[in-house]
Order: structure tokens, then sequence, then C-alpha cells
């Protein structure tokens, strides 16, 4: 698959907004992965896609998990979770995509999890810190990215928890494994 037919493809699925914040997260990913050293083509097609089932409505995205091999368990959690786990099934199935870094920055871009790859990590800040967000801090994370990839990634996930927290939301565990990891790994703890 292109990057010029997965635009397309996506540019389909997606509402105008949530396909511009698509473009920024591909071209924030692209410049990512030449800083580390990491496939930019596989970058930018993890990008173009992670979002590819957001605008699929709860039901149908119900229905992917019920129908697949995806663990049930995350239908226990908000729904905004879900778009991940079916987006990198429906790429992999639709598209032949195997590459496995590809279908798990997909799969892993809005809980994380313990040992990400580079790639996913990617995919993970850049969701985060698109020119187009405007989240409080995120001008700290989209400076830190450009100095540590794991030091943004475990600010993300450390903002994140208190987010949910005080939203008194549930929260996925490999969120918890995620951080947990990082904090290992810049000796946090």
């Amino acid at each position: 698959m292109n990057i010029k037919e997965a635009k397309l493809y996506v540019k389909n699925e997606l509402t105008q907004e949530r396909y511009n914040h698509t473009l920024r997260v591909a071209d924030v990913a692209v410049d990512l992965a030449v800083k580390n050293r990491v496939n930019v083509k596989h970058a930018e097609l993890a990008a173009i896609f992670h979002d590819v089932a957001k605008c699929w409505d709860k039901e149908k995205l119900k229905h992917w998990f019920m129908q697949s091999t995806l663990p049930n368990d995350l239908l226990n959690y908000h729904h905004e979770l879900w778009h991940g786990p079916v987006g990198a099934l429906f790429v992999k199935e639709k598209f032949d995509i195997t590459n496995t870094d590809i279908l798990n920055a997909i799969y892993y871009h809005t809980t994380g999890r313990a040992g990400m790859s580079k790639l996913e990590l990617i995919i993970f800040v850049a969701d985060y810190i698109e020119p187009g967000r405007d989240i409080p801090g995120v001008e700290d994370v989209r400076k830190k990215a450009w100095e540590s990839l794991q030091e943004a990634g475990w600010m993300i996930l450390s903002r994140t928890i208190k987010h949910l927290i005080t939203k008194k939301a549930t929260i996925h565990p490999e969120t918890f494994f995620a951080y947990n990891d990082f904090a290992r790994r810049l000796n946090r703890f």
C-alpha cells in the first residue's frame, strides 16, 4: 500500500477535521522518524491509518471485537480506546499490512504499552503533540519530544493518567504498564 492510496482511503473514512488531524500526525511522525532513525514510510503509513476506525459508531466497533480475536476486555473501557485495536485489525485484513510494528503502532496509540518500539512511541507521541492539539502543557511535551522520545512518552502517560483520575474514569491496564515501564527505563522510581 502506498501513502497516496492510504491517504485517499482514510479521507473517505474520516470527518474533514479528523482527516486534517491525521495529516498533521503523519507530518510529525515523519519528522520524529527521521530524527530517531526509524523507517519513515512505516511511520507515515502507521500515522495515516492510526485513526482509520475513529469515526465508526460504537456498534460497528463492538461488532469487530465480537467477530475477531481481539481481547473483549477492552469493551469494559471507554469506547474511545476501541478504534486502535479495531483499526489495526482492519488494515491488516483490508490492505494485507502485516508489519507487526506498524500494526502495534496503530493498536496501542491510545493506551500505550510496556515495551513500545520506537515506531509505536513515535505514533503515540505524534498523536499527542501534533500542532492542532491544544492540551494544557502540550508545549512542554512538544519540546521534550525533540530531546527524548521516551521522556515525552512518559510525560504523556503521566498527564493522561492524572487527567483520567480527575475525571474518575477507568484507566486501561496497558496505560499503567506503559507508565511503569517508562518509569523504570528513566529511573523515575
